[in-house]
């Protein structure tokens, strides 16, 4: 069976928004090649005041009951892990033909992109067998968790669900 350390930082009402299956796409201002990482659940974002204004009106009450990772002192839980099917280039003024994907508002998407291009990354998203309670090393984007996880576990979105994402993109 596989087994990864490799972890992907991200926030965790995002990491939940995909693991429950309301989001399915991450938008970044670049490509990667790594097809496949743990979600590792980050917080600092969550000390802004204006944080859940970074989400759309109907997602900002999921996004407060999810801004924080359940914690033990300096480890978090990781419940997911994804697998990246496909990355699509697209001018930051297409970004929000993307809207039923994620769970960001369109001002958020443009005020972090900018006015380049954005590369969405199409996760394929796992729910772990177990959570698990994990450190890391640094790391701004990608970094290690402090053990070997098997990647067993079930599709958040069911086959049929998700081929239909990766088709319409």
């Amino acid at each position: 069976m596989e087994s990864i350390t490799k972890c992907l930082n991200e926030w965790n009402a995002t990491l939940e928004a995909l693991g429950q299956g309301k989001q399915s796409i991450l938008i970044r201002k670049y490509s990667t090649n790594v097809d496949k990482f743990l979600l590792y659940p980050t917080t600092s974002y969550a000390m802004k005041d204006d944080f859940f204004k970074s989400f759309k009106k109907e997602y900002q009450s999921f996004a407060k009951e999810n801004a924080l990772p359940k914690k033990e002192g300096s480890k978090s839980e990781v419940k997911y892990y994804a697998t990246v099917e496909k990355v699509v280039e697209k001018p930051s003024t297409r970004i929000g033909s993307l809207n039923k994907y994620h769970i960001w508002t369109n001002e958020h998407v443009k005020s972090y992109l900018g006015s380049g291009k954005g590369y969405v990354w199409i996760l394929r998203v796992y729910e772990l067998e177990e959570p698990l309670m994990l450190d890391r090393t640094r790391g701004l984007l990608y970094a290690n968790v402090s053990e070997e996880v098997p990647l067993k576990g079930k599709p958040v979105l069911s086959d049929s669900m998700f081929s239909d994402i990766l088709n319409e993109m």
